[in-house]
Formats: C-alpha cells, structure tokens, sequence
C-alpha cells in the first residue's frame, strides 16, 4: 500500500503567531517499507501522521493510500491501523473488553481473537490481557501496549504508531522492534513509526525521514544501518 503526499500543508495561529507545522511538497513511502519519522519536538511528526489518518485537515495538499484520498472517503479504514495516543483507546473498558470490541469490528470469532492475541502475550507480560482493571487506570506503559496490540490486531495492510517505545521498559521495546519487523516481513504492510529513539528507529527501519520545522529534509537510505551516525550528527548541533 504506497502512501503518496502532494503539497501537503498545516498551518496553526495567525498573523505574528502563525505556526506551519507540515509543509511538504511531495514524498512517497512505498508498499512494504518500514519507514522511520525523527525530529525533535515541533518537527511535525505527530501533526504528519494525524494528516494521513485524516485527525485535521490539512489547509492544502492531499494524502493518497494508492489511489484513495484519504480526506475523501473512508475506505482506507478498512486497512489501516493506528495508534498515536490515549485518546484511541476506550478507557472505560477493560484491555480484554476492548480487544473484544476491536475483534467485533474486524468480523474475528472469539476464537479467532484469543489466537491472534497469543502472538503479543510476551509483549502483554502478564499485565494487561486477563486483568481486571479498567484501561483508564493502568499504566502509561501498559496503556501503550492495549493501543498497539488493538492496532495490529487490525491485521492492517498499513501501520502507523507514533512514538510506540514510549513509556515501555527495555525489554518490551525489544519484543516490539521484533513484533514490527517480523510482521511487516509476514504481511508486507507499510509501516510508518515516529519516534525519539535513535537506536530502535535505525534497528529496524530501512528507510528513515528526518523532520524539520514541518519540512522532510533529509531521506536516508538505512538498509545498511549507516544511518545512526548522520542522525547523531544531525542532533549533536540542533
């Protein structure tokens, strides 16, 4: 599923406080890339994927899943998954009533669900299927992993998660780094992931766009892990 954008641009404020927060001429992911998104905070990252997934409008331009614009229709919700915050989530419920609703919605039998749900069980440590308690009253780190599992439970053909090794102890953003990987080497889904992390966004991605004030300025071809130093580079003097 190519992800194509076309003179995309969001502008927040007015006058002296006029802020652009996005402001790309044209970039493509490719199908089955596992794309990393850096930047230091402002970048734009967060306001960027919220414009794919059509959160805010954006104030020209336009975000095209193969042929679908996204601000157009709904259907690229068919094959998308996606977690940016605590607001995906319904905190009211607990993660194995919410997993029950995202398998509802997806046409999963209760079967169906209690298999897929095994595969994230060394991810889940224990600590979020199988508990009483309500979302709204875990963890920050545990309420990052009910939004990524009921992402991927979604079998989408594209991911975006942003910031998804937050919150998470070392051992969790192992198995994640593995959990994305492995599934987008068994799907050949896209997979977009933001993230602070220098050394998890360069184990995993091949591909990594570096952000700045809104603009994509750099475009690094990681297929060989070169890329952690010009990043380090990068970061050292901004």
């Amino acid at each position: 599923m190519n992800i194509a954008i076309n003179n995309l641009k969001k502008t927040f404020g007015k006058g002296e406080n006029l802020k652009v927060a996005v402001d790309i001429e044209q970039y493509t992911i490719n199908s089955g890339e596992l794309l990393g998104l850096v930047g230091n905070n402002g970048a734009g990252k967060s306001t960027l994927f919220r414009l794919i997934l059509d959160l805010i409008k954006a104030d020209t331009g336009t975000v095209h899943m193969d042929d679908v614009d996204v601000s157009k229709t709904e259907a690229w919700k068919d094959w998308t998954g996606a977690f940016i915050d605590d607001s995906f989530l319904i905190d009211y419920l607990t993660p194995d009533e919410y997993f029950q609703f995202i398998g509802r919605i997806t046409g999963l039998t209760n079967e169906q669900l209690q298999e897929d749900l095994k595969k994230f069980e060394h991810f889940m440590a224990g600590e979020v299927a199988g508990q009483k308690k309500l979302i709204r009253n875990l963890s920050a780190g545990n309420k990052q992993k009910v939004g990524i599992v009921a992402a991927m439970l979604l079998r989408p053909q594209v991911l975006i998660l942003d910031e998804p090794f937050n919150f998470l102890d070392p051992s969790s953003q192992s198995i994640i780094k593995h959990l994305l990987t492995d599934y987008n080497k068994e799907t050949g889904a896209t997979i977009l992931v933001s993230s602070h992390n220098l050394t998890h966004t360069v184990d995993i991605c091949p591909r990594i766009a570096l952000m700045e004030d809104g603009h994509i300025i750099r475009d690094i071809d990681n297929h060989n892990g070169e890329a952690q130093t010009e990043l380090e580079n990068y970061f050292n003097t901004n």
